[in-house]
């Protein structure tokens, strides 16, 4: 059984409530490597939700790692540890999963995280270049050089 109640207060649709709780408790330990996730239709049943909520919830969370799904046995908890290797728990790699939870609270998947602090790290890395005097302060076109020819530019 997942221990979910649905706050009918928060702004985050349903799928991302019921996703975000199945990571928590994988994360704390609740749900341990290998344990065995309830069908969809048995979870969606057990909480009273659609199916389809909680399809969407199972598939993020397998996109995620976070679980992996056999055909004919069912969904069960990876073990992110021995999958990724087991990394430091050191400060910084606790202030980029509070990150992360952040972003994912706002409905952002992965990808989207992932393009949105490369896009952050890049423009961080310019900044500091030109605080350094490495380079000048100049309009940069982003556009790509094929999209200029086609312009006629």
């Amino acid at each position: 059984m997942v221990p979910f109640e649905v706050d009918p207060k928060s702004d985050l649709p349903l799928w991302v409530q019921l996703r975000n709780r199945i990571a928590y408790l994988i994360n704390d330990g609740t749900l341990a490597p290998g344990d065995k996730l309830p069908t969809v239709r048995g979870l969606a049943s057990e909480i009273s939700i659609n199916y389809n909520t909680v399809n969407k919830a199972y598939l993020s969370l397998v996109s995620d790692g976070y679980l992996e799904s056999t055909r004919g046995r069912g969904v069960f908890v990876t073990d992110l540890g021995a999958k990724e290797g087991v990394e430091g728990d050191g400060e910084a790699d606790a202030v980029l999963d509070e990150c992360i939870v952040s972003c994912r609270e706002l409905g952002m998947g992965l990808d989207d995280i992932e393009r949105a602090m490369s896009r952050k790290i890049k423009r961080l890395k310019y900044d500091e270049a030109r605080e350094r005097g490495e380079v000048s302060a100049r309009i940069i076109d982003f556009e790509k050089p094929g999209a200029r020819a086609e312009k006629g530019a």
